[in-house]
């Protein structure tokens, strides 16, 4: 792909997100208006005159107006909020039909006008009259935005509707209809979902209800089906995290109308796009050909939430759930079938989570499309740091040996600043500085995103240790003994076996990683320190991120969640002279990993050190015996 289809990509994301934005906030209103719709209007479940008048003035008057005030805000905060609801008015008063997508533009433009107001302006009020101009200019400025919208918007936004309803109609009398998945499918990944679903299928579905009772309309994108039919493969047929997870986001997308959730599995593997098109044209024909349809949309896209706003009548409920069962099927068929085929490796469910991060954006760059402001990283502040934390998946391999290199870099420069390791899910709020591996920065950032974020490729040997302790240095002059969170004391459990000479293995061969991992983990298991399962955990943290430490070191361990399997701390080294491959790198040193307690951070700590050193694992990798490689990490384990 060039560059400049990246970027109009891009751009369309992030397009897609603003809109979604606007929309999503104001779900609740969506379904008690839904809700008021389904039971109270003549066709309902219990039709009361009284209170179906709710309904016209609802989707007229109160959706349109809670959009376009979310969209000025978006862009301004309250105050483009305001103006941004004052402009949409317009349009909705210039038009006869629902202004939802007029919404979408009014509000933001809205909020654009009043932002570029204010700044020219700035420093420019004086004193005393700061309430008199703010309130005066966004009363004028609305008004002017709103006697624009009556007049020319809103009949432009109309005539657009009215020209769409006029397709879709045409597109129902040749039978066509479900050729609109191939746009809305994709589109989904976009987030130009709630756009398409509200902006401009709803208004012509309220038209639909108006003149017939009920719209297929609001299931073309809010059917299910396609997204439960991918994870449902996920649970059988994938592998690793994705696997493990599948389930729990089946749950979520089905009954919780989430389907943002799915997008990171269709994103491991681009071809499950064609589960999602094939199972949306699928359930769509299905829905034709039994009539079915819905009184309101069903917002959110839950499988509850179609069966609250279906019409009265045993055949519209099985045209509904038969419109969703045939896309599932359909997409879970063509879904295992990629799977299965598929020769590509399976990518990073983390990775892909992060890709549609990266898509949606943050809350503050949601705007992009009308503001500059963007969000930017904490700054370090050297003189008020007391607590450097490393973190990874499980938070005792890689971050444990991570915060022994620079446990001891901090201790030797003299610094009172305490470095400790956890898992990124048990990242403090308060936390100051946060090491980690590229690949798991985005996710730690998540978490903590007012920390100031560190990424290392090499937990062994990276630079930027060394930068750190030197600008902590320059901006904090205390010297004190190194404090430890968690002290690691010798105990009975550290002393009674956690590394053996029978947990040491020299000259090995390995046709593959997972051979190796596979090898270390039964060695694990064997000596009573882990579960079975415990294998297939550290088969899924390599997935997760590349256990490849650097240095032609490999630590490979348990998932966050295996740490249940853990029976009592314990290590093996497993030493490949020839080398295997992890990802492209070559390991020769082994370390595999089972953590209880603290009980094998001592140990890791040791190995970490000393592995710091190439000369020292050149050392271990052609060493000739077990003694020599427990002489060279410095200390002995042994019973």
């Amino acid at each position: 792909m060039s560059q400049d289809n990246k970027g109009i990509k891009v751009k369309v994301q992030k397009f897609g997100n603003f809109l979604s934005s606007m929309v999503m906030p104001n779900i609740g209103a969506f379904i008690a208006w839904g809700l008021i719709t389904a039971l109270f209007i003549p066709t309902g479940w219990i039709p009361n005159e009284n209170l179906a008048a709710l309904v016209d003035p609802m989707v007229k008057y109160l959706l349109p107006l809670l959009i376009g005030y979310t969209g000025g805000k978006l862009v301004y905060d309250t105050r483009g909020g305001v103006v941004g609801a004052i402009a949409t008015m317009g349009v909705i008063v210039g038009a006869g039909m629902p202004m939802f997508l007029g919404a979408m533009l009014m509000g933001p433009i809205g909020g654009w006008v009043i932002k570029k107001f204010d700044s020219l302006i700035e420093g420019k009020v004086k004193t005393g009259f700061e309430m008199l101009i703010n309130n005066f200019s966004s009363g004028i400025l609305g008004g002017i935005l709103a006697i624009i919208s009556y007049l020319a918007i809103g009949p432009g936004v109309t005539a657009l509707t009215t020209a769409l309803v006029a397709g879709v109609e045409w597109m129902l009398d040749v039978g066509v209809l479900p050729l609109t998945s191939i746009l809305i499918e994709p589109a989904k990944v976009l987030f130009l979902n709630n756009a398409i679903n509200h902006g401009v299928l709803s208004p012509i579905g309220i038209e639909q209800v108006k003149q017939t009772g009920q719209s297929i309309l609001f299931l073309l994108e809010a059917n299910p089906g396609p997204g439960i039919g991918i994870l449902l493969a996920y649970c059988f047929f994938g592998k690793g995290t994705a696997k493990q997870t599948a389930p729990g986001a089946a749950i979520i997308h089905f009954f919780g109308g989430i389907h943002e959730i799915y997008f990171p599995y269709v994103l491991m593997h681009p071809m499950l796009f064609f589960a999602a098109i094939l199972g949306g044209v699928s359930g769509v024909f299905t829905l034709s050909m039994l009539g079915g349809g819905l009184l309101a949309p069903a917002s959110p896209g839950s499988f509850l939430a179609i069966l609250a706003v279906t019409p009265q009548g045993a055949g519209s409920y099985l045209a509904n759930i038969a419109g969703v069962l045939v896309a599932a099927v359909v997409s879970f068929l063509v879904s295992v079938l990629v799977l299965k085929t598929s020769k590509s490796k399976e990518g990073n469910l983390e990775e892909a989570a992060e890709k549609m991060q990266a898509m949606k954006g943050k809350k503050s760059s949601v705007a992009n499309a009308f503001t500059a402001n963007e969000t930017t990283d904490a700054e370090l502040n050297p003189k008020n740091l007391k607590h450097v934390i490393f973190a990874c998946d499980a938070g005792m391999g890689s971050s444990a040996m991570g915060a022994s290199l620079l446990r001891k870099k901090v201790k030797e420069a003299g610094l009172d600043i305490k470095v400790t390791n956890t898992a990124i899910s048990n990242l403090p709020n308060d936390a100051q500085v946060v090491i980690t591996q590229e690949e798991l920065t985005p996710r730690a950032k998540q978490k903590v995103p007012a920390a100031y974020h560190i990424s290392v490729d090499n937990f062994l040997s990276s630079p930027k240790y060394d930068q750190l302790v030197s600008q902590l240095k320059d901006g904090n002059n205390s010297k004190a003994e190194q404090r430890s969170e968690e002290p690691i004391e010798k105990n009975s459990t550290t002393d009674s076996g956690v590394l053996p000479k029978e947990n040491i293995f020299l000259n090995k061969q390995f046709s593959s990683k997972e051979e190796a991992i596979r090898f270390a983990g039964q060695v694990l298991v064997d000596g009573g320190y882990v579960h079975s399962s415990y294998i297939d955990a550290m088969i899924a943290r390599d997935q997760l991120t590349s256990t490849f430490m650097g240095n032609d070191v490999a630590i490979p361990h348990g998932t966050e969640e295996a740490k249940a399997d853990v029976i009592k701390s314990g290590v093996t080294i497993i030493q490949v002279p020839d080398g295997v491959d992890f990802d492209g790198n070559k390991v020769r040193l082994i370390f595999g990993i089972a953590g209880k307690a603290g009980g094998h951070l001592e140990i890791l700590s040791a190995i970490a050190v000393t592995c710091s050193e190439m000369e020292n694992v050149e050392k271990m990798a052609t060493a000739k015996t077990v003694d020599e490689v427990l002489a060279i990490i410095g200390t002995s384990f042994e019973k």
